[in-house]
Order: structure tokens, then sequence, then C-alpha cells
């Protein structure tokens, strides 16, 4: 008996398709905020001689400690959102904002509410005539919007603005003033408990003010970049003063070894004489 096998060939148009998985789509373009445009003379000015010169944002960053997460700087956009345009937008002359990402404020070009979280804790606004109307009669309803806890001014003159130094402080979404003193030097201060510091308005020569930052605790100034040169001056002379005492003392020991030594000889010459 003969068994017949018969084998049947699958026919590829029959067969099930297999499916390529779809690659996954592209991740979104980061967010950045355009370049921020050239400043008035007269505002980069005073900007530079109260911010950039006196290095104000390195020394604050340094003082309020964790660069991780402490914001520090000044000069690009603040918004809530991403959105078209910068019309409206505000560029405080300094920013400070706490446990949030600096890295990703660097990467959008400036400050969006939705990506770090929480509105800045601080801005203040250095005065200039080509910016004063607007630092003092928009600014406060537009950071007060924001939800930003103190909006500080300080005019060097107290000509733009109309007071040398004033502060703002969010109760219930609208600004009160802080109080502003009169010390006996002619200095004016205000405390910012946001940054636990004193602001102050510090004569430096005729009605001109300088901007400055002190301690409530020790009542100094926090530390600048000239207080780190001049503690290094003195840590090098107290270094050359004490390498002076060991060579002083050194020659000293030496003399009077030698001294001992001359007198053991003539002891010696004297009872072998």
């Amino acid at each position: 008996m003969t068994t017949t096998t018969t084998i049947t060939i699958a026919n590829p148009s029959t067969a099930p398709a297999v499916k390529t998985p779809s690659p996954p789509p592209p991740a979104p373009a980061r967010f950045r905020f355009p370049d921020p445009p050239e400043r008035e003379i007269d505002e980069s000015m005073t900007n530079h001689r109260q911010m950039t010169y006196t290095g104000h944002c390195h020394h604050l960053v340094r003082y309020l400690g964790n660069e991780a997460t402490t914001l520090v700087t000044a000069d690009l956009w603040i918004a809530r959102g991403p959105r078209p345009g910068t019309t409206g937008l505000r560029r405080p002359d300094l920013l400070v904002a706490f446990d949030v990402d600096p890295q990703a404020y660097h990467a959008t070009r400036g400050y969006l509410i939705t990506e770090q979280g929480k509105p800045p804790d601080f801005v203040l606004e250095v005065a200039s005539p080509s910016t004063a109307k607007v630092d003092v009669e928009e600014k406060p309803g537009d950071y007060a919007g924001l939800g930003i806890l103190e909006y500080w001014r300080f005019d060097e003159t107290g000509e733009s603005h109309g007071v040398r130094l004033a502060g703002d402080r969010l109760v219930n979404g609208q600004y009160e003033p802080i109080p502003i003193e009169e010390l006996p030097d002619g200095s004016l201060q205000g405390y910012s408990p946001v940054l636990n510091l004193y602001l102050r308005w510090e004569r430096v020569q005729g009605e001109q003010g300088l901007l400055g930052w002190y301690d409530p605790e020790t009542g100094q100034h926090i530390p600048t970049f000239n207080d780190k040169q001049e503690a290094q001056l003195r840590a090098e002379a107290r270094a050359e003063q004490e390498r002076e005492g060991r060579l002083i003392e050194r020659n000293a020991r030496l003399q009077a070894e030698a001294r001992i030594r001359e007198l053991e000889e003539e002891n010696r010459r004297l009872r072998n004489g």
C-alpha cells in the first residue's frame, strides 16, 4: 500500500503581515525666549554702575547659598508660560528665586513660571530716566500679577523714581510698601524678609548713592570681591610676620647656642689652665 504525503506551501500573499513599529514622534523643540534688545544708554550706564561693576549678582548667589537651586540673575524675560512674542514682558535688573532650576532658566533664556513651578521671589529695578515711569507706574501691577513676593526700586539720586529706595511686599495679591528708615549717616535702608537682608542706599558722592546689601545679624555688608582681596592680603601679611618671627627666633636660638659653646670652651681652658 502506498502512502501519499501532501505538503502545503503557504501563499506569501495570505501570510499575516509583520507590522514594523512606528518611530516615536519627535520630541517637541524646547521653548526659548528671543534675545533681549539692547538697553538704552542711560539704563545701561546706571545698571553697570550699580550691578555689573559692583558684582552684586556674584556676591548675592555666594551669600544666599546652594547655587544648584538658587537663581540670582538679570536682564532676561519673565512669563507665566510659553507664548509668541515678548510684548508686555518684563526684564528686571535683578531677579532672585529659591528652589528652582537655574540650568532650565539659562536654556530657556528666561524665567517661565510653568517650567520652574513658582514665580520668582524677588525682583529689583535700578532707576534710569528712560525706564523710571514704567518702573513706578506699570511694573508693580505686572510683578504683582505674576505673584512675585517682593518688588524693590533703587534710584541713585531719587530724581527718576521720586524716592531713592522703595520696596513692596505682596499681601493678598497686592503690593504693600515696606518701611524705609533713615540712618544717622544719611543712608536709607529697608528689610527684605525674602532675602533676610537689608537693602541700603548709601551716599558715595554728593547726592548720588550706591546700592548695598547688609546682614541683619552682623550689621556688615555681605562679602565682596574687595573683602576677599583684603582678607587674602591680611592672611599673607600674617604669614609673612609669622615667617619673620620664626626666623628671628631661630637666629636668637643659634646665637644662644653659640654663646653657650663659647662659655663651655672658656671653662675648659680655665680648668686646664
